[in-house]
């Protein structure tokens, strides 16, 4: 097995095949005797300093969309979530099937002029033509001169920055977008992870009123990463479930002063992820999300978390109610699958 392919506890376990949905649930354990089990501990993410390779390939979807995808004929938008820890290097061979100039643009990490992705330091990738980026990232310290320098663990996001115009605005309207995740040392790992892009007036580039739906059960640990493209500003908006508004979304004890939301303004080309305890305090059902610009919820900037009982079942939810959705399209899922990673 490739140095991709380790499980989580040495890296990671996560699924990005295409931003399809691969469900799995870690519930809430039993009660025993009268008296809650014990939970386990929260898994963490491990220290960085990994040499890593990753092979990227640009195409054309069925449908005239555009996508970044692991294996050849089976992009997708948004494209694969890319999962580092802070002191990893990542080398990505990046294959353009397209008949246009395309490439690979990502935000918060380190990488050299020859890696910035754009027309200008022609540093992408023609027509049938191939190009290895290097992406690194570092931890936090201090200078040389006493200042001290953030570390790259956030929620990222990567995209093309030539289709269409110099700064790739084609591109990314087509769905040549995608998430980036740094985790420090000894951050809290989720079970799954969605992604959720608001680009222009549409979420991961589908119809309006057809938002992916994601789904879980009562206690899963559930990561977001929301991001924002085109041309107007977003809030992102999930029901039922508060984030603490800091890097991780998470708060790191009772006297953090984070401020604890449920609604974060997003504009072009911001991004941040948060994680919830999927049906904390508030049980299962069908929680929606969407951007709560009024206008923009009532044009079909709206999905579904579905949250499941232990049996399986949705409370008062019927999905002939709610039209077809595809569950789940831009999710990864960490249930046993690497994510970013080659095998």
């Amino acid at each position: 097995m490739g140095e991709f392919g380790m499980d989580r506890r040495g890296f990671n376990r996560r699924v990005l095949m295409g931003g399809a949905a691969v469900a799995t649930s870690l519930a809430v354990a039993p009660e025993s005797s009268g008296a809650p089990a014990l939970a386990a501990p929260a898994r963490t993410a491990p220290a960085g300093g990994a040499v890593r390779h990753l092979r990227l390939h640009m195409e054309r979807l069925a449908d005239g969309q555009l996508g970044y995808g692991l294996v050849r004929g089976a992009a997708t938008v948004p494209g694969p979530l890319i999962e580092l820890n802070e002191g990893d290097t990542l080398h990505i061979e990046v294959e353009n099937t397209l008949d246009v100039a395309a490439s690979l643009h990502v935000h918060g990490l380190d990488y050299e002029i020859s890696s910035d992705g754009t027309a200008l330091s022609r540093s992408d990738v023609p027509p049938g033509g191939t190009r290895t980026y290097t992406w690194r990232t570092h931890r936090p310290g201090r200078r040389s001169d006493g200042t001290w320098r953030a570390g790259s663990a956030g929620y990222w996001h990567y995209h093309d920055h030539v289709v269409g115009t110099e700064h790739g605005t084609g591109g990314i309207r087509a769905g040549l977008y995608g998430p980036v995740i740094v985790r420090r040392e000894g951050d809290v790992l989720p079970d799954a992870t969605h992604t959720v892009v608001f680009n222009d007036m549409l979420i991961n580039n589908r119809p309006a009123h057809s938002g992916p739906d994601f789904e879980a059960t009562v206690g899963d640990r559930v990561e977001f990463v929301s991001i924002t493209h085109g041309e107007y500003y977003h809030t992102f908006h999930l029901h039922g479930h508060r984030w603490a508004d800091n890097r991780t979304g998470l708060l790191t004890g009772p006297d953090d002063p984070s401020r604890v939301i449920d609604n974060k303004i997003c504009g072009p080309a911001d991004s941040f992820g948060f994680q919830v305890i999927a049906g904390e305090g508030v049980g299962a059902g069908a929680w929606m999300y969407h951007c709560h610009v009024q206008s923009h919820s009532d044009m079909g900037m709206v999905g579904l978390f579905l949250v499941r009982k232990a049996d399986g079942t949705v409370p008062g939810y019927d999905p002939h109610d709610h039209g077809t959705h595809d569950h789940g399209a831009g999710a990864q899922d960490s249930g046993g699958h690497d994510h970013g990673r080659d095998g």
